[in-house]
């Protein structure tokens, strides 16, 4: 009879995996790794006790984070990272073949090698594109001492405990809109909204001061459990947001990309947003 799991993300409700088989397990400098097979999601990677991608339904996360931003920017040469070790946002960034540059900043050169060997499906061989600049470095230190530009800034972080706590700061945010290009985009992974109702408040009231375009968009991810994963959106460009779906639709055919949860339709549905979080956002003060 195979072992279970539980995640550790609340205090009042987790999510319970079958453990069929560990692949990995191990402690570094940063952080407690896992890596476990399941029957419904095959591998499972997990940080400190939360549940970081799957197999099964890692493709609509990063598809989400990379494209919807990039399509949405439409002349992106140049792409930051920060965070995303297991490689499936290096896969889906390296689909565009229009991007000339992309820089990773992992806090944790164990996390990429660890996907490397038992996530390979993740990066499918990304890390070794020409492209691909891999820095091992704090996130927050990199965007805060960095003298690079880049059209789309993905933070593909921890939740906002530990490692992954000061890529949540204003001052976060504010290194990265000085490390933009004018009309660079800003995406970051948010929590899910319904369970995570103050990550979304605490991020609206850092980004409102320092954008003059911000939004959030969401994707259901199930191992992200309790409802929509929101994303944020940031940008100076206001334009960018408002673009209809036959101009999404052109992009989407010239890059030449293959998906299997992002679409155009998809893309443009993404912003529009549940009551509860429209309620949330407005309470800072800035309807949207």
């Amino acid at each position: 009879m195979a072992n279970s799991w539980s995640e550790t993300l609340y205090d009042a409700y987790a999510q319970q995996f079958t453990v069929d088989k560990i692949y990995f397990e191990s402690k570094t400098d940063h952080q407690h790794l896992m890596i476990f097979h399941n029957a419904l999601f095959g591998r499972v990677m997990v940080l400190d006790g939360i549940v970081q991608t799957t197999e099964k339904d890692e493709f609509i996360y990063h598809e989400m984070l990379t494209h919807l931003p990039i399509l949405a920017h439409g002349n992106v040469k140049r792409v930051l990272i920060i965070g995303g070790g297991d490689g499936g946002m290096i896969r889906e960034v390296c689909k565009h073949q229009s991007v000339r540059h992309i820089t990773q900043v992992e806090i944790d050169q164990a996390v990429i090698d660890m996907a490397k060997q038992y996530l390979p499906n993740h990066s499918q061989g990304a890390y070794d594109d020409a492209r691909v600049n891999i820095v091992i470095n704090d996130g927050m230190a990199f965007v805060k001492e960095t003298n690079e530009r880049f059209d789309v800034i993905i933070s593909d972080s921890t939740d906002p405990i530990g490692p992954g706590e000061s890529l949540f700061s204003q001052n976060f945010y504010a290194c990265c809109q000085s490390c933009l290009n004018p009309g660079g985009v800003l995406v970051t992974q948010n929590g899910v909204a319904y369970m995570q109702q103050d990550e979304v408040s605490a991020t609206a009231t850092k980004l409102a001061p320092l954008f003059q375009d911000w939004h959030f968009f969401t994707a259901a991810v199930p191992t992200y459990v309790g409802g929509a994963m929101t994303f944020s959106w940031a940008t100076d460009d206001q334009a960018l947001r408002q673009q209809s779906v036959d101009l999404i639709q052109a992009r989407y055919q010239v890059a030449n990309i293959e998906t299997r949860y992002y679409t155009p339709e998809v893309h443009v549905a993404a912003f529009a947003l549940p009551k509860y979080v429209l309620q949330v956002i407005d309470q800072t003060g800035r309807k949207v």
